[in-house]
């Protein structure tokens, strides 16, 4: 069951030992459900020859991003369970790595911009968006309703974002509170968000004390060219390795669910420590979810 705000119990367990994590920067053909496929198996396959047993995928990998209508984005949806996690699960088992990716999840006549999260043991997981921008598949379907939520995996308490959440500090900021120890953020940068490629993530993992991992893609689709910048960083903010801006590749680094169980940072005994979660002033925070604040 994944942990949201409503049943949080802070882990008693010992920490599972670090683990490789992969993120891959591959380019995507829109609409192209099974030629998309293919190309995941490959790279899964590489990047757990590699060690990885966590391997992430960009934003809407299996369908492509850059649809004009609703009704060309419902045609390649799926639901969660579906076709495509039945057989990234089946890769799940084949390799024993967990594996997130995005897609177009169909619920009824609802569309959203999910993630889904399998792993050896089958599905486990989806994860709709939050934050939409106007932009491709974003345009067409229903902001996510449901709570972030932390997933407790044998390697490590995953967290998921979608792309523009990566902007919006509150919603790492949940997952962390919720006993995260790595937070994925599958993108779809496109020209304009390097700034964020280059320094929001490795400001989020800062400020929460979490690996943080972003893949993004490359390639160009419907006249949008997407940036790469695909980036693992530390509990530090510190970047364990990033991929350029056009190339297919595969990142990996390792992670350690331990170091990110420790907030409080001493730099000098008794005279220079820090804890990003104890020092907090949540009685101050109310504006944050005021929603009559939202409007310049």
């Amino acid at each position: 069951m994944p942990v949201t705000h409503q049943n949080f119990v802070p882990p008693a367990s010992p920490a599972p030992p670090p683990f490789q994590a992969a993120a891959v920067q591959m380019d995507v053909k829109i609409g192209e459900k099974e030629q998309n496929l293919t190309q995941m198996a490959g790279f899964a396959r590489r990047a757990a020859g590699a060690g990885a047993r966590l391997v992430v995928f960009p934003e809407c990998a299996l369908t492509g991003y850059c649809f004009e209508s609703r009704q060309e984005a419902m045609e390649h949806a799926e639901p969660l369970p579906g076709p495509a996690t039945a057989r990234m699960a089946g890769l799940g088992r084949e390799l024993g790595a967990h594996i997130v990716f995005g897609l177009v999840e169909r619920a009824g006549d609802r569309l959203f911009n999910a993630l889904a999260l399998v792993g050896p043991e089958g599905f486990i997981a989806g994860y709709r968006k939050a934050h939409l921008p106007c932009l491709g598949l974003d345009q067409f379907v229903s902001p996510g309703d449901q709570p972030f939520a932390v997933h407790d995996l044998r390697l490590c308490r995953l967290g998921m974002n979608i792309c523009y959440d990566g902007g919006f500090p509150e919603s790492a900021r949940v997952m962390a509170l919720l006993g995260a120890e790595l937070i994925v953020l599958p993108t779809n940068w496109p020209k304009g968000a390097e700034e964020f490629a280059l320094y929001g993530v490795n400001t989020r993992g800062l400020e929460n004390v979490v690996y943080y991992l972003a893949a993004n893609r490359v390639g160009e689709e419907r006249g949008f060219r997407f940036i790469g910048l695909s980036r693992i960083v530390d509990v530090h903010g510190r970047t364990l390795a990033e991929a350029d801006g056009g190339s297919e590749t595969i990142l990996l680094a390792p992670i350690d669910p331990a170091v990110a169980r420790v907030k409080k940072i001493i730099r000098v005994p008794g005279k220079h420590s820090i804890d990003r979660f104890a020092d907090r002033r949540p009685e101050f925070y109310g504006p944050i979810a005021d929603p009559r604040l939202s409007k310049c």
